[in-house]
């Protein structure tokens, strides 16, 4: 059973009237973000997993009035040659659902340093 951790109607929540067509979009990637949420850390706070959940699809369905995606850092655009180009922060691309630093900190991935050696693991 595919499940999500936020509806539509919580999404648009502080963010924006979804129409339709958007709202089902929604919730499919809602029940995208959850899959992706799960494989980083299964085991997350429930409120965590919904506002990231939340703000990966919020970044990819835009806010509706900007020619530019959310999540950019960088932008330009020319008039004469019809040129546009963005660059969008922590590894992800415009419409893609990804976690960004701190997504990935409030679902518990901070930075960690450590290591496991094989041989000690095992039973010999």
């Amino acid at each position: 059973m595919i499940r999500s951790y936020a509806t539509a109607e919580e999404l648009e929540a502080g963010f924006r009237e979804l129409n339709a067509d958007e709202q089902r979009k929604a919730e499919a990637l809602l029940e995208e973000a959850a899959i992706i949420i799960d494989a980083y850390n299964e085991d997350a706070d429930l409120d965590a997993k919904k506002l990231v959940s939340c703000r990966m699809v919020r970044r990819s369905l835009g806010d509706g009035q900007s020619s530019f995606p959310m999540g950019a850092t960088q932008g330009s655009m020319s008039a004469g040659g019809y040129t546009q180009s963005w660059t969008v922060g922590a590894g992800g691309s415009s419409g893609e659902l990804y976690l960004n630093k701190l997504e990935k900190k409030l679902l518990g991935l901070g930075a960690r340093i450590g290591a496991r050696s094989p041989l000690e693991a095992c039973d010999v």
